[in-house]
């Protein structure tokens, strides 16, 4: 310090302040570490003893400092000479030492610790002593297992493992995530969810705002994601753990982020709901079975099986009749006549057309036209041309203009074909799939059963 500061005088470097001496700021630098550490000279005597050895032992370092090794006080007797020989083995030794060994407790107790000793050098590089970091084995232990098992979870886990920062944004990814969001490890590290998730990313980034504010939910949440690949965006369905992380330096809880866990569920949900639907499907054609039974007249029937048919398939439907009645196979082209419909402007019960049997204006080439030719189902849709164009595609049709996806299923009963029933969707359903066009030909089956019943008791229908 210089005189000025001596004599209560300032300089340009301020007002006086007191100086530390170096030995107290190493004193307050032991006893704030998290390991135990005491060091000897050269000769094994004890020069420092923190508060965590304290904690550890009991003994204060008031009682340890200058003692003469371990021996007789937290080593028993029979253990000293080893004890102090692999500690002391530091000095001549290069690098650390690691050790595992019983001391005692001033209250007579023994702990097992795990040391890490090494070299103190002195002014001329020569060892002056040891130093000896320990802790007990069981929280070094504890510890290996929670670094064990962070490094296991980002390389080995069969379950996706992702770490957000507190701004949603990825850090650390392991490999089963990365191949989930079809995209490398390090590529995806700090990047906004919504460069990785088509559609979701709303609900997920919601889920993880929720768990850094109020902490994890209890228990997990499945959630419908769509991710970017090679063949075009997939649907995926993803089961999510999410666990709030927090500093455990800090006083207070500090989030760091959030830890997200996920499994790939989408195979099992997709079977599950395939089954639903299908036992959905089966109870609709027993209860329209049911229905269709009490009618007295068969075409009454045929429209029961179509209203039960469509609830949860389509938005509207209708059912054409060949013109002049039933066709062989083979038989030249044909004109199709409206028996039944759905209303186009607003659901409601289906309705039996006009007795004026004037043939509907279809073109050539119809998805209807082209059942019957086939005797088979037709899948027709009308692109991705907009909304205009979609509705110019249904009305040259023949079809509300709200369709953008049709399904036409042939008539067939005792060898011929009777007709086509036509299921219709708007734009708010998925396009009609290999399982839905199955359904509508066990629908089209007791359809044209009452059809042809109908015909037998009224007779062959006139052109």
């Amino acid at each position: 310090m210089s005189a000025s500061r001596r004599s209560g005088t300032t300089d340009e470097l301020g007002p006086e302040e007191p100086e530390r001496d170096g030995a107290d700021l190493l004193a307050a630098l032991l006893d704030g570490m998290d390991a135990a550490l005491c060091a000897f000279d050269a000769d094994g005597i004890v020069t420092h003893w923190n508060r965590e050895a304290e904690r550890i032992l009991g003994w204060t370092a008031a009682e340890a400092v200058g003692r003469r090794g371990f021996a007789g006080w937290a080593v028993r007797t029979a253990d000293a000479a080893e004890v102090e020989a692999r500690l002391m083995s530091a000095m001549t030794a290069p690098g650390r030492q690691v050790h595992e060994f019983a001391l005692l407790t001033k209250d007579g107790g023994r702990v097992l610790v795990r040391t890490q000793s090494a070299a103190v050098r002195g002014p001329d590089g020569k060892p002056a002593g040891v130093y000896c970091a320990f802790s007990e084995v069981h929280a070094q232990i504890d510890l290996e297992r929670s670094i064990a098992l962070s490094e296991a979870l980002f390389e080995d886990a069969s379950w996706g493992v992702v770490l957000v920062d507190a701004d949603l944004r990825p850090a650390v990814v392991n490999a089963y995530a990365a191949r989930a969001l079809g995209i490398g490890r390090t590529a995806v590290l700090g990047r906004p969810l919504g460069d990785l998730l088509v559609q979701g990313v709303e609900e997920l980034e919601s889920a993880l705002t929720h768990v850094l504010a109020e902490g994890a939910p209890p228990a997990p949440a499945e959630m419908w994601v769509s991710v970017r690949t090679a063949d075009g965006e997939r649907r995926r369905c993803w089961r999510s753990g999410f666990l709030r992380l927090a500093s455990p330096l800090a006083e207070e809880p500090v989030p760091l982020g959030v830890g997200w866990l996920f499994l790939d569920i989408t195979e099992a949900r997709q079977s599950e709901q395939e089954a639903a639907l299908l036992r959905f499907r089966s109870n609709q054609l027993h209860r329209a079975g049911r229905a269709a039974a009490e009618c007295e007249d068969p075409g009454e029937a045929a429209t029961v099986h179509l209203d039960f048919a469509l609830a949860g398939f389509a938005d509207h439907a209708l059912i054409d009749r060949v013109a002049g009645g039933a066709v062989a196979d083979g038989d030249g082209p044909v004109r199709l006549v409206r028996a039944a419909g759905t209303p186009s402007g607003a659901p409601g019960p289906s309705v039996h057309a006009d007795k004026a049997g004037l043939p509907v204006p279809y073109g050539d080439g119809h998805p209807a036209l082209q059942c019957v030719a086939r005797a088979g189902s037709v899948r027709a849709d009308a692109g991705d041309g907009g909304p205009e164009a979609a509705r110019a595609w249904a009305l040259a049709r023949q079809w509300p203009g709200d369709t953008v996806h049709a399904l036409c299923t042939v008539l067939r009963s005792r060898g011929r074909t009777l007709g086509v029933v036509t299921f219709l969707r708007g734009a708010g359903r998925s396009r009609f799939e290999r399982a839905d066009a199955v359904h509508a030909e066990d629908v089209a089956v007791r359809i044209a059963a009452a059809l042809d019943l109908a015909d037998a008791q009224e007779g062959p229908r006139q052109a």
